[in-house]
């Protein structure tokens, strides 16, 4: 197993904090030709528990919610306007819902973008990053300068769509 692979004890904490951490690191798909495509994480967005009016789990566990209610370092994928998947990863203590949605990759500016060019669908749901041999992420030596904003395209969660939980790689 690679060394430099993030074990799901990386993603045992709170959304807020590892959704920094994870500016910089490197995602790592492998397609099923083989190919592997390794893209560094440049922009990410926190969602933390159902008190987030934001979060999928304000309206409680449901069967697309159940995974973020698993223990940190799983793929959570949902599929919006019938067409992008959407690629999150679950943080925190079992029971606890809670992920961060990747918004951004090298060269790659959008969350609707990233799923399309890692080619993802409803079979990540779940999938284990310490484990995948098709998605998983990297460290790095790099340590880069963050900038903070409000989340995007959750106006309609009132108070909770003004935190500072939108993270990108000052330019």
């Amino acid at each position: 197993m690679n060394s430099l692979r993030l074990g799901s004890k990386f993603f045992m904490g709170d959304a807020v904090d590892i959704a920094q951490k994870l500016i910089g690191k490197t995602l790592v798909r492998r397609f099923d030709n083989g190919n592997l495509l390794r893209l560094a994480i440049t922009e990410t967005e926190a969602y933390r528990g159902e008190e987030d009016l934001a979060c999928h789990a304000s309206k409680g566990r449901t069967l697309r919610t159940e995974v973020m209610y698993w223990q940190g370092g799983v793929v959570y994928v949902y599929l919006i306007y019938g067409i992008y998947w959407m690629l999150n990863f679950v943080t925190s203590e079992q029971d606890f819902p809670a992920a961060v949605l990747v918004r951004g990759l090298e060269g790659i500016n959008g969350p609707g973008r990233v799923g399309k060019a890692l080619q993802l669908d409803r079979s990540f749901y779940g999938e284990d990053l310490s484990v995948s041999e098709r998605i998983w992420l990297e460290d790095h030596e790099k340590t880069p300068t963050l900038s903070t904003s409000k989340r995007i395209g959750v106006d309609y969660a009132g108070e909770w769509a003004l935190k500072p939980w939108r993270f990108t790689e000052k330019q």
